[in-house]
């Protein structure tokens, strides 16, 4: 089970994009993933009338190492750490390591 899943609300606890927030749009691999509003970069398109795409300089969102981002915790509003437990139905689910609040039941 992944301690960071797809549309997870994160907050980035170190680089250059230090405390801001954003919510995870994808998972690129095991250890990336990309974040809304965080890590952009400008890209240099070439036009591509086959696909109908114009030139020029677009800013996208840039894969985050899974490092640099925690968890935000709304009952603290703080970023978190996160834990896995297993709950008496068998069932795996992830909490706040902070209050111990299950997220996602």
């Amino acid at each position: 089970m992944r301690k960071i899943r797809k549309g997870d609300n994160v907050v980035a606890i170190a680089g250059k994009h230090k405390g801001r927030q954003g919510t995870v749009l994808r998972v690129v691999s095991a250890d990336y993933l990309v974040v809304e509003g965080l890590n952009k970069a400008k890209k240099h398109l070439r036009p591509n009338p086959m696909k109908g795409q114009t030139g020029g300089i677009v800013e996208k969102e840039m894969p985050i190492h899974i490092s640099n981002l925690a968890v935000f915790n709304p009952a603290t509003k703080k970023a978190d750490r996160v834990g896995i437990r297993s709950l008496q139905d068998g069932r795996a689910v992830r909490f706040y390591k902070s209050n111990g609040e299950v997220i996602d039941a």
